[in-house]
């Protein structure tokens, strides 16, 4: 454009070259619809004011952003690193369809299981340093992996009394006299190796009591909230019920943190009110995380909420031993916070949210940072809990699974109530 200017305005021998190019450069780099097409995907991306800085914009916004600027080079391999987190399922599903028609190599971690089962074609499991490979989608990936270990399981039970019957021969045939015997005992040990390659597979054990719930829940009456001219709320009104499990979807930035902040009166309302019966007892997990002091230990951040907890079964146990429960070993336990990893930061932040034994659970985005592993485990505990459940989450398979109720914020103050999970909302919308 600088070029195309100056050789307007001077049409010498050297505007002119400098102007050739230049445009040669924009052959070489196939650039005349660069800004076209940022610009669009900048607009796919609800990326709308193009002069705001970097820094002013959001964790969603700068991950949108990230996301153009990889898909703008049209590249032949794309690898993505949890795609979907600080991401609305609007703008998940979009993504999904996008990769889905593209013709692009993608190389991806993700958690999230609808998108890796509408997406992958073959998953990659990276398992105690093997990868193995999947040609299928992530439902077929746990059918098979429950085969593999299943048969693995057989292999070394049939290993094991193979190597009772050996090792009594080796303790009568000590010394490897013929060529027979010793590939015997070289086979032996071939035999016994195969028989210790089981791994004692931990499982996270995710327990709470509860504590008692009286006849009255949460009753929400006429809230409203703004923020300046952006309307959040507007006379919403709500009584919840014993056990009640209540999914919230919108896009980002309609107001559905703010709900849950004004329900734990971190914010106050415009107009209305919220009363709570008196033996609510509320678990917040927020999305931005707990600000652990890093150079605490991960035991002593428990011990500060409670050295003994009390489980389902009316037994005691030690936070150290929740901790093993939770896949900390005993030397982690001991470790600084500073030293743990985001996911393993969240594990510690939910075992501090349940240790409360609260009755009603909020959650705002637990998903994220969290490996498939602690998520079934996730999973299986809320969906025995007996509590009220409020859940914010992007994770479509997650709310599916756990919530019977939508909260649908739909911006401008609108809230519209929808009864059932999130796919059966998305096939009536």
């Amino acid at each position: 454009e600088t070029a195309l200017t100056r050789h307007a305005s001077d049409p010498s021998v050297e505007s002119e070259k400098n102007l050739e190019k230049a445009t040669l450069q924009m052959d070489v780099n196939q650039a005349w619809d660069y800004e076209r097409r940022l610009k669009e995907l900048l607009s796919e991306f609800r990326i709308d004011q193009l002069q705001q800085s970097i820094q002013s914009l959001s964790g969603g916004q700068k991950k949108r952003l990230a996301m153009v600027f990889a898909l703008l080079d049209d590249p032949d391999l794309l690898l993505l690193d949890e795609p979907t987190n600080h991401l609305d399922i609007e703008m998940i599903e979009w993504l999904e369809d996008y990769l889905d028609r593209s013709g692009l190599s993608l190389l991806m971690v993700t958690h999230d299981r609808y998108f890796l089962n509408r997406v992958c074609s073959q998953i990659w499991e990276l398992d105690d340093g093997k990868i193995y490979t999947f040609l299928g989608n992530y439902e077929y990936f746990l059918e098979k992996k429950a085969e593999r270990e299943a048969n693995l399981e057989k292999e070394i039970h049939g290993a094991k009394r193979l190597m009772l019957k050996e090792l009594e021969w080796i303790r009568r045939m000590p010394k490897a006299r013929t060529t027979k015997s010793k590939s015997r005992i070289d086979n032996f040990y071939e035999i016994e190796a195969k028989a210790s390659s089981g791994k004692n597979r931990q499982k996270i054990e995710l327990q709470a009591t509860l504590s008692r719930i009286g006849g009255k829940i949460l009753d929400i009456k006429n809230i409203s909230k703004s923020f300046g001219e952006n309307v959040l709320l507007h006379r919403f009104s709500y009584s919840f019920r014993k056990g009640e499990r209540i999914g919230i979807v919108g896009s980002n930035g309609v107001g559905k943190t703010t709900f849950l902040n004004l329900i734990m009166e971190q914010l106050n309302p415009d107009e209305g009110t919220i009363e709570k019966g008196e033996t609510i007892v509320f678990g917040y997990y927020e999305q931005k995380g707990m600000s652990f002091r890093e150079d605490k230990r991960v035991i002593e951040v428990l011990k500060d909420i409670a050295e003994i907890v009390e489980m389902k079964d009316g037994k005691t146990i030690s936070v150290g031993q929740l901790l093993q429960k939770f896949l900390f070993t005993s030397e982690q336990q001991y470790t600084y916070v500073s030293k743990l990893s985001g996911g393993e930061k969240r594990r510690l932040y939910l075992l501090t949210v349940l240790l409360r034994n609260p009755n009603f659970l909020i959650m705002d985005e637990p998903t994220n940072d969290l490996d498939i592993m602690t998520l079934n485990a996730l999973e299986d505990f809320l969906s025995g809990y007996a509590g009220c459940l409020i859940l914010v989450s992007h994770d479509r398979y997650f709310m599916d699974k756990l919530v019977d109720q939508l909260f649908i914020f739909k911006g401008r103050g609108e809230v519209e109530i929808y009864t059932g999970g999130y796919t059966a909302y998305r096939d009536w919308k």
